[in-house]
């Protein structure tokens, strides 16, 4: 039997506060709360003296002042980024300015693949189209420091670039937004990918570590139950929107308003795009048809 779902919603962490959750772990969350980003985006430091900062945050000088100042004697010589997403990746340019730091990881934006012409893309305005790393990191590659080691995982689905963290030292992996324990990750074509996202989550039910600490909200504690719970969840949605494909529904805003009811109205955009990405799946695995041209506004029919 799958496991069950369940979010832990109690643990998100405060803003503005610097936390050490482990040995070579800090984390200092960004004043950016909201429906996508609980109570903001953690910034993560790692190591000690010769600092690595993961994920930057907003460009928001509060937060980068917070940041420099807990360092004291200390100073940052990497800045690494799991995705694009501006809650992430804005405060890179101006980190790196203040700090001289080099910036690896993920590489610059990128859709995962282009959808009809014409297609408006909601999704788009959530991206830095500016970074660009000095260093892009790859699956597998690693990143060295004086008292750490940092393993590129490469998991694309929320993003086409996402990329998560293992730290060797502590078995822990910084997981951005592909798994998060307060909430499910936003999977909006034409950045992400349903496909890949589950391909993604199968690839980390493989590996070993213990415990993820995700872009947003506090850590996955029992990531290996966690993982197989969101799967089956994913599964689950799936099997819905084909029910309703089945039942007569033709459209993202149908589905959405027969199985998303009484769905907060800030989380409706973001509803209307997992079902697509659901409906865009189904559709390249000859599950379902589509009328037309594959966009939001596709009508989409049971396979033949």
């Amino acid at each position: 039997m799958a496991d069950d779902l369940v979010f832990d919603r109690d643990a998100v962490p405060a803003p503005a506060r610097l936390e050490q959750i482990s040995p070579l772990v800090r984390r200092l969350v960004a004043n950016n709360g909201g429906p996508f980003t609980s109570t903001g985006t953690c910034t993560y430091l790692v190591g000690h003296g010769s600092v690595t900062v993961i994920d930057p945050g907003p460009d928001d000088a509060a937060h980068r002042a917070l940041l420099l100042a807990a360092l004291k004697d200390e100073r940052i010589d990497r800045i690494v980024l799991t995705h694009t997403h501006r809650d992430h990746a804005d405060g890179v340019a101006a980190l790196k300015q203040a700090t001289g730091a080099r910036v690896y990881g993920c590489g610059p934006h990128v859709a995962a693949r282009d959808l009809a012409a014409g297609e408006a893309h909601p999704m788009d305005s959530s991206a830095n189209r500016d970074y660009v790393p000095d260093l892009q990191m790859f699956d597998a590659d690693v990143l060295d420091a004086p008292d750490h080691r940092l393993e590129a995982v490469f998991t694309p689905g929320h993003t086409a670039n996402h990329l998560a963290f293992a730290l060797t030292q502590e078995g822990l992996l910084f997981s951005g937004d592909h798994v998060m324990a307060w909430s499910t990750s936003i999977v909006a074509p034409p950045d992400g990918s349903m496909g890949d996202y589950m391909a993604s989550l199968d690839r980390l039910g493989q590996r070993g570590e213990t415990i993820y600490w995700p872009g947003h909200g506090g850590p996955v504690k029992e990531p290996h139950r966690f993982v197989r719970a969101l799967s089956h969840h994913r599964r689950m949605r799936e099997a819905s929107i084909l029910n309703r494909v089945e039942q007569g529904d033709r459209t993202t805003d149908e589905i959405v308003a027969a199985i998303y009811q009484n769905l907060d109205q800030r989380l409706i955009k973001a509803a209307r795009l997992s079902v697509f990405a659901h409906l865009e799946d189904l559709h390249q695995r000859g599950l379902v048809r589509i009328e037309g041209d594959l966009n939001l506004d596709g009508q989409f029919v049971p396979k033949e």
